[in-house]
């Protein structure tokens, strides 16, 4: 296996000519008996890799031994589906009978779960028309970004009263928004679904018993499927470090409150994500002092007794609050931007930085030197908080929108690929209108290739009957009703 990577060459400043390295690995390759590498495996004598290609065509590339002489199903399970996208689609480029095997799309879905990871596999695996568009396709348009594009879409129903700084979060096709800052400041504690699956979507006001204490400025995260998980905010009482839970698909949704022991102290403005479905991370954000944190916990809500649990690190990110934090490659999370401390100032920050929470001690580890910016200079997205990253698969982050000083918007995309030996900032220019305001809590990926940006600001209104959409891959969600109202 290899790997080239091009070095720019500059001279004041400007690219004169590039290097290209190529480097070598070994690779260990167990050719014993198959094991369950995909809940749909390739039959050993599969009808599509005995017809493959030409008899008098193997036959030629048998001849020339090593690889060929293997066995097409040996080649597919044991070889192909431990390549990236790019290699399997270079390999296709060989020989007929390499390009035939590549084009079966069992050895794309391995590829993907091998590259990707199990769960974001099982999410695009759900998505509507996945099969018609084929894993091979999906990895193309994800890796190259070829379809990207905005659009635009209006939907009906209400969310009464008005209100801001609430949160959302994806549960399948649907959309869920929990509490939010009312007028004069009143914090709100209703729920709200949006399912796009419909053929006519409008909000609808979801009838809960037991409902947490309104709030804003919390988070809302999904975890096991249809369950929704409340931490923290800001309600009537000052700041809050409870946790509760909501079962949407449970007759009736009930809200119930998790006692996890030993909590982090109560804030608001924090962020958290998911890990494994199970797990929520809580990460920095505002004390009721009004001093920013830098602490890390995990709650297990798949324990009978959830208990809260500092991960100990020996040294830790500036203290911020309007961060995120994005699980990459299963068990990693990788944390940007938001309002740093330095000393007695405050800033708008830039910097990147990672944890392995498979490590046995898990430590933070800078991508970007504080106060310095990654490879790519200029391409370097500028210092925000409040914004939008969101994982995509194969490791890589998207980052756009928050509040940026001195724009009105932060609509340009850029992404970081925090699996690289050398990380770089890329722009990723695409098709459609974007949205002038982007934050980080009316934002939600819907169905692993929708990213959904509900709304808009007009004076003290939130506009919640408008939302523009990212599309990462084709799909067949994109119904006639958003082709019509398209804007490009």
């Amino acid at each position: 296996m290899n790997k080239l990577r091009l070095v720019p060459i500059r001279e004041e400043d400007e690219i004169t000519h590039f290097i290209g390295v190529l480097s070598f690995t070994d690779a260990e390759i167990d050719l014993g008996p198959f094991p369950d590498l995909s809940t749909k495996p390739i039959p050993r004598r599969s009808r599509s890799f005995a017809s493959a290609s030409p008899i008098g065509d193997r036959n030629v590339s048998r001849g020339l031994g090593g690889i060929f002489d293997l066995s097409d199903e040996v080649i597919a399970l044991k070889i192909l589906s431990k390549l990236t996208p790019p290699d399997i689609a270079s390999v296709g480029c060989v020989c007929r009978r390499l390009n035939e095997l590549t084009k079966n799309d069992d050895v794309w879905r391995m590829v993907c779960q091998n590259t990707w990871g199990t769960e974001a596999t099982r999410v695009l695996e759900s998505v509507p028309g996945a099969k018609r568009i084929g894993w091979g396709r999906l990895a193309r348009e994800f890796t190259t970004h070829e379809v990207t594009a905005w659009r635009k879409f209006s939907f009906g129903g209400t969310v009464e009263p008005s209100r801001c700084n609430f949160s959302a979060c994806a549960v399948g096709n649907r959309i869920v928004i929990f509490g939010g800052e009312g007028v004069n400041m009143q914090p709100m504690n209703d729920t709200f679904v949006l399912d796009l699956g419909s053929t006519t979507p409008e909000w609808k006001s979801v009838l809960v018993s037991s409902p947490p204490p309104g709030r804003w400025g919390h988070t809302l995260s999904c975890v096991n499927g249809s369950r929704l998980v409340v931490f923290g905010g800001y309600g009537s009482h000052g700041l809050l470090n409870d946790v509760f839970m909501l079962d949407l698909d449970a007759d009736p949704p009930t809200w119930r409150e998790v006692s996890g022991l030993a909590p982090p102290i109560p804030r608001s403005w924090h962020s958290s994500c998911t890990l494994d479905g199970t797990k929520l991370i809580v990460s920095g954000g505002c004390a009721d002092s009004g001093a920013l944190l830098n602490d890390t916990f995990l709650l297990d809500l798949s324990m009978d007794t959830p208990t809260w649990r500092e991960i100990p690190v020996p040294w830790s990110p500036p203290s911020r609050l309007g961060h995120t934090l994005t699980v990459y490659g299963d068990r990693k999370i990788l944390m940007f931007g938001g309002l740093a401390k330095s000393g007695t100032l405050r800033f708008r920050s830039n910097d990147v930085y990672t944890m392995d929470l498979s490590e046995d001690e898990p430590c933070w580890r800078p991508v970007i030197g504080y106060g310095s910016s990654l490879p790519g200079g200029m391409a370097a997205p500028p210092p925000r908080l409040d914004h939008v990253a969101v994982s995509l698969p194969g490791g890589r982050v998207l980052i756009f929108g928050g509040s940026v000083a001195g724009l009105d918007s932060a609509s340009q995309l850029y992404i970081l690929d925090p699996t690289e030996e050398n990380p770089a900032w890329r722009i990723l220019s695409v098709k459609g209108c974007p949205p002038q305001i982007a934050w980080g809590h009316t934002t939600c990926v819907v169905g692993g290739t929708r990213l959904v940006i509900l709304g808009g600001q007009t004076g003290e209104e939130w506009m919640l009957n408008e939302a523009h959409e990212l599309l990462l891959a084709t799909s067949s969600t994109t119904s006639s009703r958003h082709e019509e109202k398209r804007v490009f």
